[in-house]
């Protein structure tokens, strides 16, 4: 116990004092996850709301292939970025293995089928609602599929911090092509398992603690942001969708 108290003060201390070495893996942190997050996001949200109005032969196998890759391990994202990143890979002449970059990528193809899947299921459900008027008002795929996405852009707000928490605390993939390098490629979770497996506890209980916080404020960003679209909803009805039918039908 008393060892536990001393690493729980220790970590304190570290994070109190801003300690270079814990303040740099935290920020990189950070970095990768939010890069990862916003590749990520400009590519599945758009495909995402595509796929919620968009109907062609096909559309079944392809929801699938997204839906399944929703239960893909993160080591095997991991292991098919780093075949592909490897000297004899497709994508070896880029020498970004045991980089930034690699770790961008597997965490952005990790967040990816997250992200497009949320999306299509919240447009198709408001496509359910109002496609019908926005069809009688002449809007296409296109027009339909970035009228909804706006209207449900609050819900989508909520789409793009559930897909940064999944992206901050993934550890399997960026540890395979970061290849966790101390003072390069060591993010908060690759040294919280190593520094474990050292039995450096401090350093891990100090990151552990900053991930649980991070972890906590997206989980309250995501319930404010729901509450207040209820609000905001049963305030004013649906008067932005009414103003983008509005829209819809100058196009």
């Amino acid at each position: 116990m008393t060892s536990l108290t001393d690493s729980a003060l220790t970590a304190l201390q570290l994070i109190v004092s801003l300690d270079p070495v814990f303040l740099a893996i935290v920020g990189r942190s950070l970095a990768v996850s939010t890069c990862a997050c916003l590749l990520a996001c400009s590519m599945g949200l758009v495909v995402g709301a595509w796929l919620g109005v968009a109907r062609f032969r096909g559309r079944g196998v392809l929801l699938t292939v997204v839906n399944t890759s929703l239960a893909v391990p993160s080591v095997v994202v991991g292991l098919v970025v780093y075949l592909l990143l490897s000297r004899s890979g497709p994508l070896g002449f880029l020498g970004w293995l045991f980089s930034f970059k690699a770790m961008v990528l597997a965490q952005a193809v990790l967040v990816l089928p997250v992200v497009t899947a949320l999306t299509r299921q919240t447009v198709q459900d408001a496509d359910t609602l109002h496609g019908e008027q926005l069809r009688s008002l002449g809007a296409g795929t296109g027009v339909r599929s970035l009228l909804l996405a706006w209207d449900e852009r609050y819900a989508l707000l909520m789409v793009v911090i559930a897909a940064f928490g999944r992206a901050i605390s993934e550890v399997g993939a960026v540890m395979i092509v970061g290849g966790n390098i101390d003072g390069f490629t060591r993010v908060m979770t690759t040294a919280i398992a190593l520094e474990t497996s050292k039995g450096d506890l401090p350093l891990a209980l100090g990151l552990g603690l900053v991930l649980l916080v991070l972890v906590l404020i997206l989980n309250t960003a995501v319930s404010f942001l729901r509450s207040w679209r209820e609000r905001v909803d049963g305030a004013s009805g649906q008067g932005a969708l009414h103003a983008g039918t509005a829209g819809a039908g100058l196009v």
